[in-house]
């Protein structure tokens, strides 16, 4: 355990300050939160490398824990705000964000990284919840999308309140950029804030085109 806590502290300030990760709550929950038991105890030595890891059974990964961080600093959330992290796999996104003081829930559709979710919080309790359920519409101030969205994940924007904040990779590879998109006036909007990677979520793949 005293090895993954100076693992932890080198992630956070190698990886997440030199990535302009500078909100003390954030810095602060990445500091805490034990990202290796959000991974199979076979993978649990990858989990402070700056690099994604698949998580094996699954559709899912763990997102690299600089990107991760910077998108939570970019909601900025409030304590007691309703937070939710979609596809998130086994839900490290939404501990960062219970550690921070909001109420935080996973929607996790793939079952087997659910399964994993609620072993890793169970394990590293922190408030937050895991469900495959779909929450009901205008329940949440922000949304963290844990993966590359190539298409808008506009089927999201409805579980926004009014003022909310959804955070979400688009595009895939080095094209891809992370985009904030605020919800005002029952209309969302959003715009580019960094570059950034992750692995694309199934659900928001481009439609194959047909080409002649």
């Amino acid at each position: 355990m005293d090895s993954f806590a100076a693992l932890r502290r080198m992630m956070v300030d190698c990886q997440m300050r030199t990535y302009d990760v500078t909100d003390r709550a954030v810095l602060a929950a990445a500091a805490e939160v034990p990202r290796e038991a959000f991974l199979p105890p076979s993978l649990s030595h990858l989990a402070y490398l700056d690099q994604t890891v698949p998580l094996p059974g699954t559709g899912r990964a763990l997102m690299t824990p600089m990107v991760i961080a910077r998108m939570i600093q970019g909601l900025d959330l409030k304590s007691g705000e309703d937070v939710l992290e979609y596809g998130g796999g086994t839900g490290y996104g939404a501990a960062l964000m219970a550690r921070m003081g909001t109420q935080a829930a996973l929607w996790e559709p793939d079952a087997e990284a659910l399964a994993m979710a609620e072993l890793a919080m169970r394990e590293a309790p922190g408030g937050a919840s895991a469900s495959a359920v779909r929450p009901a519409d205008e329940s949440f101030d922000a949304i963290l999308v844990s993966g590359a969205c190539e298409t808008v994940p506009d089927s999201l924007f409805p579980l926004l309140r009014e003022g909310g904040r959804l955070i979400a990779v688009e595009g895939f590879g080095r094209s891809a950029r992370v985009k904030l998109y605020h919800k005002s006036g029952g209309k969302v909007s959003g715009r580019p804030i960094f570059d950034a990677a992750a692995p694309v979520l199934a659900e928001f793949r481009k439609a194959p085109a047909f080409i002649f």
